[in-house]
């Protein structure tokens, strides 16, 4: 959806006068910190559920993997959906989705249904989550968009910090006796309320130019997707079979389809899933291939970490999500420093000074996991974290600008939703992928006595991949522009859309 479409609204952005835009804002605000929150927390209480559910390793993936895929799918499509029908009603209908997702993941009676519930609640989100900062777009005048922007960036700092926080003391205080579950049911009070007052506080807005929907595009990537997914996640655990490989394979001529499909798409009638014509910019086809390595590696990273700290070395929850606070802290402050001082007057060399600060903490990291063994502390892990968090923020907050650095302010807008859309399928991928980097080096029936060791041993090496990934990163960044322009308005709204998504991730 361009930024164009965008501004001709239905309805004009409500008048300064105009107290109900305040609710409008904190009801669509407290939904995205909601969305934020729920992705972040279930990381940390994946070991309660793994024990209590008998959940397969295959399993674990698939909890935040589906999540994941499901949320990446339909991003652009629940923006043109908000676009057609409204924005208003595809955000209650997003947000009561979701609150009856959360219920159906609370009230799962085995791990089938919790990851049949998180996909379900991925799909709900992606139709909640576009509409958040288009509502914004749309109820508030261009005078004020700058302070409710950054309302909506301190909104998902607390969301950062908060989310693993909130996780591990829900399961550690394992409220009636329910373990994991409040997790999820935590979701259902605010879910309600946010509908119920949403319905009444948010004013309805369209755009009467909006794309047309791409459900064959969102299938063909969905597809594309799930063959090569699931034979990551399953294939080790059922020794690796020979349709693993043929469907892997397959995957790629699922993607080759997707593109002569988008091709006629846009030549047919201008509104394709996926803007082809965005490749031929060279800082943008680099842009997009750093946003889905750097996904892969991130994605990677905290499902490991958390089954290290909690499986491996058998932590409380609550150890390690205050474990993870300084990292979350790092990542706020290099990523506030990065926009407003360092970019302006280094360019991308402070982007590829992250990503090697990246992969120096999480080098550091691996010697001190081989260092001390089991009797690692979260004080000796704190000096890798704040160097890995200080490399994170120096990516995340400027990447976006430099990705879109040259493309044309026309396609600002589809270019935003790609950007936003291949990380997540970036992340989705990576933790696939931890059923080979990692599960793959521990191996299954551990005697007790081998399990910590072994946790450790294949943290190490999930973590040596990582480090690998922050070179390709690096390397990738060449093809950036040395000094990224600055958008204006248009293209900032727009990205701002689902920024919450390319903000820091959280530490677990």
């Amino acid at each position: 959806m361009s930024f164009s479409q965008k501004q001709n609204t239905a309805t004009d952005p409500a008048p300064a006068g105009d107290r109900r835009r305040w609710f409008a804002l904190a009801i669509v605000m407290t939904a995205a910190f909601m969305d934020l929150v729920d992705v972040t927390i279930v990381n940390i209480a994946i070991p309660s559920i793994q024990r209590n559910e008998g959940a397969t390793f295959g399993q674990i993936q698939w909890i935040t993997a589906g999540y994941a895929l499901a949320f990446a799918a339909g991003l652009i499509t629940g923006g043109r959906l908000g676009d057609i029908h409204g924005r208003k009603r595809i955000f209650l209908f997003g947000i009561g989705g979701f609150t009856i997702a959360s219920a159906l993941c609370g009230l799962a009676v085995n791990p089938e249904m919790l990851v049949a519930s998180r996909i379900l609640q991925g799909a709900m989100a992606a139709l909640m989550v576009p509409q958040v900062l288009s509502i914004v777009h749309a109820t508030f005048p261009a005078h004020e968009r700058g302070k409710v922007f950054g309302l909506f960036g301190a909104v998902v700092g607390l969301g950062a910090v908060s989310g693993p926080l909130l996780g591990a003391l829900l399961t550690e205080w394992n409220l009636f006796g329910l373990e994991w579950r409040p997790i999820f049911l935590i979701n259902l009070p605010v879910g309600i309320a946010g509908l119920l007052l949403g319905g009444r506080f948010i004013t309805e807005s369209k755009a009467p130019r909006a794309l047309r929907l791409d459900l064959v595009g969102v299938a063909l990537v969905t597809l594309g997707l799930l063959m090569l997914l699931y034979p990551l996640t399953r294939g080790r655990e059922l020794g690796w079979p020979l349709w693993g490989y043929v469907s892997m394979a397959g995957a790629f001529a699922v993607f080759a389809a997707l593109v002569a499909y988008e091709r006629r798409k846009a030549a047919r009638d201008g509104s394709p899933l996926v803007e082809l014509s965005l490749f031929k910019v060279k800082s943008f086809a680099a842009g997009i291939a750093v946003q889905t390595v750097f996904g892969v590696g991130l994605g990677i990273f905290f499902l490991v970490w958390t089954l290290y700290m909690q499986m491996g070395l058998g932590w409380s929850p609550l150890k390690a999500g205050l474990t993870g606070v300084p990292f979350s802290i790092a990542v706020s402050t290099a990523a506030g420093l990065s926009v407003q001082k360092l970019v302006p007057r280094f360019g991308r060399k402070v982007l590829q000074a992250g990503a090697l600060a990246f992969a120096a903490g999480v080098l550091l990291y691996v010697w001190e996991a081989g260092r001390y063994g089991l009797a690692i502390t979260p004080w000796q892990m704190a000096l890798p974290l704040v160097v890995m968090g200080l490399g994170m923020g120096l990516i995340v907050a400027p990447l976006t600008d430099a990705v879109l650095s040259e493309v044309p302010r026309e396609h600002a807008g589809a270019a935003s939703g790609l950007i936003n859309t291949v990380q997540q399928m970036g992340n989705a991928l990576g933790l696939g992928l931890v059923s080979v980097v990692f599960f793959g080096v521990i191996g299954d029936h551990l005697a007790p006595a081998r399990i910590g060791p072994a946790y450790v041993d294949g943290f190490r090496h999930a973590l040596g991949w990582v480090a690998a990934v922050m070179g390709a990163i690096f390397l990738l960044m060449f093809a950036l522009p040395k000094r990224p322009a600055q958008h204006l308005e248009a293209a900032a709204g727009e990205r701002l859309r689902t920024e919450h998504d390319k903000e820091p991730v959280p530490a677990l």
